[in-house]
């Protein structure tokens, strides 16, 4: 007889911890929906990391060279 009443009292438990974890806004929060899409990442502008990879750059620091030799620009 007191198993039987143990039992019952542990599926009451169950079915209560298991309706409380899934009503939303409760303690547990509930189940999450599935997150929504991201969108695309806007690009950033890709740009030289360091001044040798500059083409910019390095067409100025040839020039300057070419200047300060003397030969012809």
């Amino acid at each position: 007889m007191i198993f039987l009443v143990v039992l019952v009292v542990a599926i009451v438990v169950i079915a209560l911890v298991m309706k409380a974890a899934a009503s939303p806004g409760g303690p547990g929060g509930g189940l999450r929906g599935p997150r929504p899409p991201r969108g695309p990442r806007p690009q950033r502008p890709t740009r030289p990391l360091a001044p040798d990879d500059d083409p910019e750059f390095l067409r100025e620091l040839e020039r300057r060279a070419r200047r300060d030799d003397g030969s012809p620009a």
